[in-house]
């Protein structure tokens, strides 16, 4: 007979955790590394009690403030160890499960692993319903945690003891799994969670699960070949894909090959260092000047590791080359597939090393290298002038905040943001250093990921500096996480940019015919408009109160002392600078669809109407 552990479902949940791993090239990684934790009366008694029981030894745990932030927190550790070690977050039942949303939805659109354990009603029904209950009047065995159906790549709901053994594997293959990663569910219902069951001893031992790099099929690779070798203007598309894949020296190793030039989406910027002279710098809607310059009139794209989000493309008007064609390398074949491309479904550095190969003696023409390379130092000189001060003692703009910040981080340190003005400032001005510098969550922009990334970062590189970079919209919308911080002597330095309101829907409000309203943080004013003196809120005020030092700037000169003081504190640090509103970052240079009233009585819908019917007809269907 085999030999068997009895437990109950929660400590056999957390005693499996702390045994599954993953393994990629022959280096291992715990799988789930940890577990973030807010407790009611849906998880305490079950699994709080498992982690209490398990505390530092199998599984460390997390004290967060707000559910959503915890799964915040999981993506960020896990997107800076490139997807081989993740975190679980659990919660009670009620609000507590269904604050886990946004962080989930965000987990599976950036295709990064987190595990969701929310509590969840009696299986039994014996105390129904509970207090925080959804009662269903047609469909008994729904719950609020069915909310987290559409945004889990993986969801169950463990009923009986023994079902937690197929749901527990399952849930580990899809989190291992590069392919179907995202946010995985399992609901416990509370009773079941504190239930016994005589659990075999092999349920416990270590689990090593394999993170493949597949190949390319020979067909594919023959195909793509022939199609690079065919094009005159390539362009290579880098997403975080290539991140994920640890393929950043597989594709410098191409491009120094052939020459070709690389774009990067929000995800892969840092691809290649900045100063290398065939990185472009971002793509689409916030690229730069000469990446869209080159991808209008680039005929064969090749996407590495990207999703192709309306950003990247411009919303279809940015390739216009009517020749142009689509070579898309992606370990997940539905990505692979997406513009009628030919395919290479492969992991990234599988395929950009097939590739190198396989192009042996290729290489793009001497004047086109010599075109994209003038367009790049053209950009350069657009960078140096938004970035520099020609007075110290000035407001800074928030270019020059940038600036200032590129003058004091090292080429290892982890710049995050998420929304607001600031991602197309970035994705346009900065300069990556290292892989894993650039850090921008732009595939849900989800306000409020920036202090709680910051915190998941600090906890996968303990000795990198981390730099979350806000405004007053963002940080208002999620300030909690600094207790977290500064409870777990977390050194993450927080850069406040105060500008009154939500600058960036601001400027897309005033584009679109909305005229900026709703959109400025001010009094109310007697027409009724929110156009009165700012709003008295002391936000560097706030970030003390929650336990951070704080640093006041007011001129680019005592910003700059500020940063370089933060960087070498061992405490969690807040750089509050009020800045010139005046824009100073360059104008996009591609579209973005944003539709338009199509009737309006004010003129400034109407004259945005007749912007969008004209930039509208540079839409195309690549087929």
């Amino acid at each position: 007979m085999s030999p068997t552990r009895r437990l109950t479902v929660a400590q056999a949940l957390v005693r499996f955790l702390a045994a599954q791993y993953t393994e990629r090239d022959g280096v291992r990684h715990r799988l789930i590394a940890g577990t973030w934790g807010i407790f009611g009366h849906g998880n305490v008694a079950g699994i709080g009690q498992a982690l209490l029981e398990a505390q530092e030894e199998t599984m460390p745990f997390h004290q967060g403030r707000n559910e959503q932030s915890m799964v915040h927190a999981a993506v960020g550790y896990a997107r800076q160890l490139n997807r081989l070690s993740a975190q679980a977050v659990t919660t009670s039942i009620g609000p507590g499960a269904t604050n886990l949303v946004t962080g989930a939805a965000l987990a599976t659109v950036n295709r990064l692993p987190v595990l969701l354990l929310p509590g969840d009603y009696f299986a039994t029904r014996t105390a129904d319903p509970l207090l925080q209950q959804l009662e269903h009047p047609v469909s008994a065995d729904v719950s609020v945690n069915d909310t987290l159906r559409p945004v889990s790549r993986y969801f169950d709901r463990i009923t009986r003891p023994e079902a937690l053994i197929p749901s527990a594997l399952n849930a580990m293959r899809v989190l291992a799994d590069p392919v179907e990663t995202g946010a995985v569910t399992l609901a416990l219902p509370q009773d079941v969670q504190a239930e016994a069951y005589d659990w075999p001893a092999e349920f416990f031992a270590d689990r090593i699960w394999q993170v493949r790099r597949p190949a390319p099929e020979p067909a594919e690779l023959a195909e793509a070949v022939h199609a690079i070798r065919a094009a005159e203007r390539p362009l290579i598309v880098a997403g975080g894909g290539v991140h994920h894949s640890e393929a950043e020296n597989a594709l410098k190793a191409l491009v120094d090959a052939t020459g070709i030039p690389v774009a990067s989406t929000q995800a892969g910027k840092g691809s290649l260092r900045h100063d290398h002279p065939a990185d472009l710098g971002g793509i689409g809607h916030t690229g730069t000047a000469v990446c869209d310059d080159i991808a209008r009139t680039a005929d064969l794209v090749i996407g590495v590791g990207t999703r192709y989000t309306d950003f990247t493309t411009a919303s279809a008007t940015l390739f216009q080359n009517p020749d142009v064609r689509f070579l898309n390398l992606n370990v997940t074949a539905f990505d692979a597939h997406k513009l009628a491309a030919r395919t290479l479904v492969a992991d990234a550095r599988a395929g950009l090393d097939a590739l190198t190969e396989a192009l042996s003696g290729h290489r793009v023409d001497a004047a086109y290298e010599a075109e994209y390379r003038a367009g790049k130092e053209r950009w350069e000189q657009v960078v140096d002038a938004v970035y520099r001060a020609d007075d110290e003692n000035q407001i800074p703009t928030q270019t020059q905040v940038l600036g200032a910040l590129d003058s004091v981080v090292g080429d290892d340190d982890v710049i995050i943001n998420a929304a607001g003005s600031l991602p197309g400032d970035l994705h346009k001005l900065w300069r990556a250093r290292s892989p894993r510098q650039y850090h921008l969550e732009y595939g849900y922009s989800c306000m409020g990921y920036e202090i709680p990334a910051g915190i998941g970062v600090q906890q996968a590189a303990p000795s990198t500096p981390v730099w979350s970079l806000v405004g007053d919209g963002t940080y208002l919308m999620m300030p909690t996480e600094i207790v977290t911080a500064v409870q777990e002597g977390l050194p993450v330095n927080l850069v406040l940019i105060q500008n009154h309101g939500y600058a960036s829907i601001g400027g897309l409000s005033e584009e679109t015919g909305g005229e900026r309203f709703g959109t400025a943080y001010r009094y109310r004013a007697a027409d009724g408009t929110f156009s009165g003196a700012p709003l008295p809120v002391d936000l560097a005020a706030n970030a003390a109160s929650l336990g951070m030092d704080v640093l006041r700037a007011k001129t680019v000169r005592e910003l700059c002392d500020a940063l370089a003081t933060a960087r070498a504190s061992d405490r969690p640090t807040c750089v509050y600078v009020e800045t010139d509103p005046t824009p100073t970052a360059p104008a996009a240079q591609a579209w973005w669809d944003v539709p338009v009233a199509e009737v309006a009585s004010r003129e400034a819908a109407n004259r945005a109407r007749e912007n969008y019917d004209q930039h509208v007809q540079g839409r195309r269907r690549h087929l």
